[in-house]
This record gives C-alpha cells, sequence and structure tokens, in this order.
C-alpha cells in the first residue's frame, strides 16, 4: 500500500510538471527523423512538449470542421487524429504510406499520396472511405487542388512529372514532364506552379494539359511554395540554396530573399507577421522577421518537416522583431 502511495503522488507530481495546453498560439512540428511531433509555445518561442509517435510523421492535413489535425506517419501506416487546440491524441486511422494529404477546398476528398509505394489514394472527405487507389510512378509527392475541387495535381519526383487527376469520374487527365525531381506545387492565377528540387527554378505549367509555360528561378533546390496570408506574395524555400524567397504572385518577379540555413523546407504564417520555416537538416525550426531579416531558432527533434500553427495568420500585418540569428 505504501508503494502505491508513493507511486500515486509521483505520478500527480509528473503530469504537474507537464505545461498546460494553449487554447491557442501553439505551433506543431513533425519530426520525421526522431518519430515525434514538437508542441511549441508560440508566445515564448519554447518547446513545451514533445509528442512520440509510431515511425515517421511528415505533413498534416486540417479537417473541414477544424476539430482534428491529421499526421500522415509514412512508415507507420497511420493517419494521426490530434486536438488543434491541445495537441491531444484523438484516435489512429490505419492508412497506407501517408506521406503528404490535403482536403480539397470544397472539404469533399481527402488525397494522400503514397511517397514509397507509388500509390494516390483518394477518400471520402467526411467518413474516410478510400473512394480510389491509382499507382502512379514515381514517388508522388505534394498535391494542389484546382478551385473548384474538381482537380488535384501531383507531383511525381522520381519521374520528373506532375499528374492531373480528375476528383469527379476518379481519372487521370494527364501525366506531363515539368522538371527535375518536382516538389511543391501551388494553383496561382489559373496557372500551376511547381518547385523543381532538382533545379534552381519554379516551372509555370498550363493546368489544361500540363505543358511548361516558362521558368523561373527562385535558387538551387527550389522545394516548397506557399502563398502569402493576402495571396500577394508566394513564398518559396530554396532547400539546397538555404534561402527563403518571395515573388510577387501576380508578376513572380523577385521581392526578397532571405538566407535560412540548414535546409528550409515547410513554412506557415504567425498573425503577428513572423514566418515559420522548418530546417529540415539542422533539427531547428526558424521564425523569421520578414521586416528585419532576423530570426530566432527553436531547438526540436530530427529532420523537421511539416509545421502547423493552431493560430495562423489571416492578414499580412507586420510586427517586427530582432532577435539574433
Amino acid at each position: 500500500m505504501q508503494l502505491i502511495r508513493i507511486l500515486s503522488i509521483w505520478f500527480a507530481l509528473l503530469l504537474s510538471a507537464i505545461p498546460p495546453a494553449m487554447a491557442k498560439g501553439l505551433a506543431f512540428v513533425m519530426n520525421s527523423g526522431s518519430a515525434s511531433v514538437s508542441l511549441i509555445d508560440m508566445n515564448t518561442l519554447k518547446e513545451i512538449r514533445r509528442i512520440p509517435v509510431l515511425r515517421e510523421p511528415h505533413h498534416w492535413a486540417l479537417t473541414p470542421d477544424s476539430k482534428s489535425l491529421l499526421v500522415g506517419d509514412s512508415a507507420g501506416n497511420a493517419l494521426l487524429f490530434f486536438d488543434p487546440e491541445s495537441g491531444a491524441l484523438q484516435r489512429r486511422m490505419p492508412c497506407a504510406d501517408p506521406y503528404q494529404l490535403g482536403f480539397s477546398p470544397d472539404g469533399k476528398y481527402l488525397v494522400v499520396n503514397g511517397l514509397q509505394r507509388n500509390q494516390i489514394d483518394v477518400y471520402d472527405g467526411a467518413n474516410f472511405t478510400l473512394l480510389k487507389r491509382f499507382a502512379i510512378r514515381t514517388m508522388p509527392s505534394h498535391l494542389a487542388y484546382s478551385p473548384d475541387s474538381s482537380v488535384v495535381y501531383v507531383t511525381l519526383q522520381g519521374t520528373d512529372r506532375l499528374v492531373a487527376i480528375d476528383l469527379t469520374r476518379l481519372a487521370v487527365l494527364w501525366n506531363s514532364p515539368v522538371g527535375k525531381t518536382p516538389a511543391g506545387v501551388l494553383w496561382n492565377h489559373g496557372k500551376l506552379l511547381v518547385a523543381d528540387m532538382g533545379t534552381d527554378y519554379l516551372a509555370e505549367v498550363d493546368p489544361v494539359d500540363g505543358h511548361v509555360l516558362r521558368h523561373i528561378v527562385t535558387g538551387k533546390g527550389a522545394h516548397n511554395l506557399f502563398h502569402s496570408p493576402d495571396a500577394r506574395e508566394i513564398w518559396v524555400n530554396n532547400r539546397v540554396a538555404g534561402t527563403t524567397e518571395s515573388l510577387d504572385a501576380e508578376t513572380l518577379q523577385p521581392i526578397h530573399s532571405y538566407r535560412i540555413s540548414g535546409g528550409p523546407d515547410d513554412m506557415a504564417f504567425a498573425p503577428n507577421g513572423l514566418i515559420w520555416i522548418t530546417r529540415r537538416w539542422a533539427e531547428k525550426v526558424a521564425v523569421l522577421d520578414p521586416a528585419t531579416g532576423n530570426y530566432q531558432t527553436i531547438d526540436v527533434g530530427r529532420s523537421p518537416h511539416g509545421i502547423f500553427l493552431n493560430e495562423p495568420a489571416t492578414t499580412s500585418t507586420k510586427v517586427a522583431f530582432a532577435p539574433g540569428h
């Protein structure tokens, strides 16, 4: 009985040492190399918890009702459902190789890319029923939807191509070459932009048939790209060059380039104007002030990849700060 009492007291003290979850201002970082998810207090820029997962978390998708944050554990063959407010694990769902995933704009579909298994799975976005599996060669990576949710576009890193899938008919529309080792893809002003990681440029692609219209040079290892919250700018992470670059979304002319070492990868925009960037090769996250070019670093797990802020930016308001590199 005495041992049980001591263990009970020790367990209560352990629980009290765990920082309480925050309703807002929480960043989730997927550490693919250490099988964990880091939870970071966005106000203090400190990691407050590291959640062990199965084997290899990479990317995420927020459910249309914002009640669950889905994290794909690719090597663990599971989707992990987290409470986006607290970080609590809600449930696990078996899923084959969920590397990259995303809901369509209308919430009707969830598309999951299996990078290692060379497959693209289309699920019902409401009940997660598998509607169709496409065997696609090779290495389906990132995805983007047409604004009307009728088509999903997926980069194929292993064959240097981009594939378009009609979601209403569940059929491939076209499969076209777009450049060496394509990764990130983004719908922009009626065209597609593809980050060709094996080069130093983005390819602008016609969504009708997949032919390349032109190239926009950004930096070596152009890996992923994102719209700013007001959609006026496009931000590109050049992983090999170690730079993050902003472009005018309409003209695609460069605006500013920032040096972010350690393989800048994914990105998220905070409401105070700061930009959070995972540094894939540095076990750190950079928090960049685009007004000054200064950034602060936060230690996380190995190979940080996807990042989600439960208090995302809705405007492009800038708040200056000046931490050291």
